[in-house]
């Protein structure tokens, strides 16, 4: 089992920045991927970004490309988001997702553990 702890969320104003962090624990070495989603009202949870865990490659949805940055420290097993030039559509509820397969990044169906969600708004 892999437990994933999020933190980091808040409120800002647009154009503002933000960091998330996602702190896992249990059977780190069973991961091959972490990624983020997030989930604005009224929709369905969409892709954010994800890194491989072995040598950082990333992967970010078009919406965010640009603006926002996923790294990971694997020495803390910590995966941050860096969110930069915020909009008000960037409002949400942020979760963090882990996996061990190694076939795809985007469907949140691939992924087998997640985090308790932290919720991020951005003021117009």
């Amino acid at each position: 089992q892999v437990q994933l702890v999020e933190s980091g969320g808040g409120l800002v104003q647009a154009g503002g920045s933000l960091r998330l962090s996602c702190a896992a624990s249990g059977r780190i070495f069973t991961i091959y991927n972490m990624a983020w989603f997030r989930q604005a009202p009224g929709k369905e949870r969409e892709f954010v970004a994800a890194i491989i865990r072995s040598d950082g490659s990333a992967l970010y949805a078009d919406s965010v490309k640009g603006r926002f940055t996923i790294s990971r420290d694997n020495a803390k097993n910590t995966v941050y988001l860096q969110m930069n030039s915020l909009k008000p559509e960037d409002t949400a509820v942020y979760y963090c997702a882990a996996k061990s397969g190694s076939y795809g990044l985007v469907d949140e169906n691939d992924y087998d553990y997640w985090g308790q969600g932290t919720q991020d708004t951005v003021s117009s």
